[in-house]
C-alpha cells in the first residue's frame, strides 16, 4: 500500500490543485508533507507546506470532519508565533492542508544538525526559543470567538517537531488544533503514541480530560531538553515511555553552570509540576518568570541573534538544495500543458507565453517572445535611415554649389 512506503507517495513535482509539489518533507502520523508554491486565481504566488492526508483517514467520515473543524479554529489564530494555516481541501479524493512555509529546521532537526556539527545551542537560544513557543500558547489559549467567548484552543502536541526556527531567527509553532482530530478520531500507527507520549502531560497521558496547562507542560519539557541536552523521557527496560508520562518522573535538572540554578529550577519544576493546579496556571505567567530570570542574567537573545548563528552554520545546505529542486520542478512543468490547469499558469515564465511553438526543426531562442515587437520595428527603423541618406546628399550638394 502507499501508505507503507517510505518515501514520497507521489512522483515529484507534480501538480496538485493550485499547488505545484516539488519536493517532499517528510511523512507524519497521518500526512505525507510536501513543499510547494501555490498560485491563486490572480496570479500571486507563494511557498507552502501540503500536507495531504493519507487514504485511510481522508476517507473516514468522522475524522474528515473533525479535521475540518480543528482546522477552522487554527486558521482564525494570527499571530507572529504561530504558523498560519491558510487552505483546507480535497484534491483527488484526499484531504490536505497548506500552511505557511518556514525556512529553517523544526527544533529536533536542528538539535540534530548542530550536534552532527559538534555544535552545541547556545543556552540564550535555548530561552529564546521556549520564550517565543510560551507566546504562543499564551495567545492561542486567550483566542475568543466574535461574541468574546473563549475557544478553548489547546495545541496536545506541542514537541518539538511542531516548533519551527526559521533562518531569519523566527520562532512558530504548528499544527494547533490538528492533533484533537488525529488522536479523538483515528487509530495511530505503531510508535507514534510513543513519540508523543515523550511530551505529554500526565492528566493527557492518563486520557484525561485536558487544558492550556497541558501545553504548559509540554513546554516546560522541551525547556528541561534544552537544558539538559538530552531527552526527559526515555523507555526503560520493561517499562514504555507513555507509562513514564502516567507516572510523572522527572528527573532533576542537571547544573549546567547556568547563573541562580535554584531560581531557574523553581520555573522548571512549577512548569512540570503532577498536579496541574500547582503549575503555572497561564503561559504567560511562565513566560514572565523565565524572561525575569534571563533578563536578570543577560542571557537575553534576539532573532536577529539567533538568525544569524543558524544562517552561518546552515544557510547554503539548506536554502541551496531547496532552490535548486524548485528551479528543477519549474523547468520540467513548463514542458507540460498549462492548459491542465489554468490557476498555475502563473509558474510559467515569459518563454512560455508565446502565442505560437515554433516547429521541432526550428531552434529555441529565449528571445522568441519579444521577436514580433522587433519586427514590426524594422519598417521603421528603415526609413529613418533613408531620411538620413537624403539629408547627407542635400547637405553635400548644398556645400557643392556654395564653393
Amino acid at each position: 500500500m502507499a501508505e507503507e512506503k517510505e518515501g514520497p507517495e507521489f512522483e515529484l513535482p507534480r501538480r496538485f490543485g493550485s499547488y505545484l509539489l516539488f519536493d517532499h518533507i517528510g511523512r507524519g502520523g497521518m500526512a505525507e508533507i510536501y513543499l510547494a508554491r501555490g498560485t491563486t486565481q490572480m496570479g500571486a504566488s507563494r511557498l507552502a507546506v501540503v500536507k495531504v492526508v493519507l487514504n485511510r483517514y481522508s476517507e473516514d467520515a468522522s475524522f474528515a470532519a473533525m479535521l475540518i473543524s480543528e482546522a477552522k479554529l487554527a486558521a482564525r489564530l494570527s499571530q507572529r508565533n504561530i504558523v498560519q494555516t491558510f487552505d483546507l481541501g480535497r484534491e483527488e479524493g484526499r484531504l490536505y492542508i497548506a500552511m505557511q512555509y518556514v525556512e529553517g529546521f523544526d527544533v529536533t532537526q536542528m538539535l540534530r544538525k548542530l550536534s552532527k556539527k559538534k555544535i552545541g545551542l547556545p543556552a540564550e537560544f535555548g530561552f529564546f526559543v521556549v520564550l517565543e513557543m510560551l507566546q504562543a500558547l499564551d495567545y492561542a489559549h486567550r483566542c475568543a470567538d466574535d461574541e468574546g467567548n473563549p475557544l478553548g484552543i489547546v495545541h496536545r502536541d506541542v514537541s518539538p517537531s511542531n516548533v519551527l526556527v526559521s533562518l531569519e531567527g523566527e520562532v512558530k509553532l504548528c499544527d494547533f488544533g490538528i492533533a484533537r482530530a488525529i488522536t479523538d478520531i483515528v487509530e495511530l500507527p505503531d510508535g507514534a503514541l510513543e513519540g508523543k507520549a515523550a511530551y505529554m502531560s500526565p492528566e493527557q497521558a492518563r486520557g484525561e480530560r485536558i487544558d492550556g496547562r497541558a501545553d504548559i507542560f509540554s513546554a516546560s519539557i522541551i525547556l528541561w531538553e534544552l537544558l539538559c541536552g538530552r531527552r526527559m523521557y526515555k523507555a526503560q527496560p520493561g517499562r514504555e515511555v507513555i507509562d513514564i508520562a502516567r507516572a510523572c518522573e522527572v528527573p532533576a535538572l542537571l547544573d549546567r553552570g547556568l547563573p541562580e540554578y535554584p531560581e531557574l529550577q523553581a520555573i522548571v519544576s512549577k512548569g512540570l509540576a503532577s498536579d496541574r493546579n500547582d503549575r503555572y496556571a497561564t503561559a504567560g505567567a511562565m513566560a514572565r518568570d523565565l524572561e525575569d530570570y534571563v533578563i536578570r542574567n543577560r542571557l537575553r537573545a534576539s532573532p536577529m541573534k539567533l538568525g544569524g548563528f543558524l544562517t552561518e552554520q546552515f544557510e547554503t545546505e539548506l536554502v541551496g538544495v531547496r532552490r535548486d529542486l524548485e528551479q528543477s520542478a519549474l523547468s520540467v512543468t513548463t514542458e507540460d500543458s498549462v492548459e491542465a490547469n489554468p490557476v498555475l499558469s502563473g509558474f510559467d515564465p515569459p518563454s512560455a507565453a508565446a502565442p505560437e511553438a515554433p516547429h521541432p526543426s526550428q531552434p529555441m531562442s529565449v528571445l522568441a517572445p519579444v521577436a514580433p515587437a522587433a519586427k514590426a520595428q524594422r519598417p521603421m527603423a528603415m526609413l529613418a535611415l533613408v531620411a538620413l541618406l537624403i539629408v547627407g546628399v542635400l547637405a553635400f550638394a548644398a556645400s557643392q554649389i556654395l564653393h
